[in-house]
């Protein structure tokens, strides 16, 4: 088989090969509502950056830890700010897996005494269920004996200010991780 020169030796670098990998796809367009009860879209939030988890109030494993490790990057991205608050550039949203419970109001009093800077998103099933299939992210429901339970994957995603897809998260990454990682995007922009 013969190889294509161009599409994998650099210009001028003689012979070395270079492997282009795609750019994941992750993200996308969306429609669903935010905790104060506002229609919201990723438009929304363009000329933000965007720190995107997924999980659901009933949740006592996985989300606790997340959120606040999500506290602690805009605590660490204040911190920061040589020029005023890092964190004004930065928007953290919790959009739930499980709309069926997480209504806006469920999501506000939820967020509003333990995480106040987070944003909570929901919707229609549908809408939650395009939003989890462009993020990638894995939920299911579970009947237990006492009602049912939503186990889901823990990724934190970085969404640059355009809504475009930066980086991503896993739950073992510590905040100051993060925030080095928001802080050298902000630190260019």
């Amino acid at each position: 088989m013969e190889m294509n020169s161009s599409c994998c030796t650099p210009p001028g670098s003689g012979t070395a090969t270079v492997v282009r990998r795609p750019r994941p796809t992750v993200g996308g367009g969306f429609q669903l509502v935010d905790d104060s009860g506002n229609a919201v879209t990723e438009r929304s939030y363009f000329g933000e950056y965007l720190l995107v988890f997924f999980g659901f109030t009933n949740c006592r494993t996985v989300c606790p830890p997340a959120l606040a490790r999500l506290d602690r990057v805009l605590d660490e991205l204040g911190e920061l700010g040589e020029l005023g608050d890092r964190a004004d550039q930065v928007r953290a949203l919790y959009v739930t897996v499980d709309p069926e419970r997480d209504t806006p109001e469920v999501l506000h009093a939820f967020l509003a005494t333990r995480h106040p800077r987070i944003t909570g998103l929901t919707g229609a099933a549908g809408e939650i269920e395009a939003m989890q299939k462009a993020y990638h992210v894995h939920a299911s429901r579970v009947d237990t004996t006492d009602g049912y339970r939503m186990p889901h994957s823990a990724f934190t995603y970085l969404m640059g200010p355009e809504g475009e897809y930066l980086t991503h998260f896993t739950d073992l990454v510590e905040s100051t991780e993060i925030t080095a990682a928001l802080d050298a995007y902000l630190a260019v922009r």
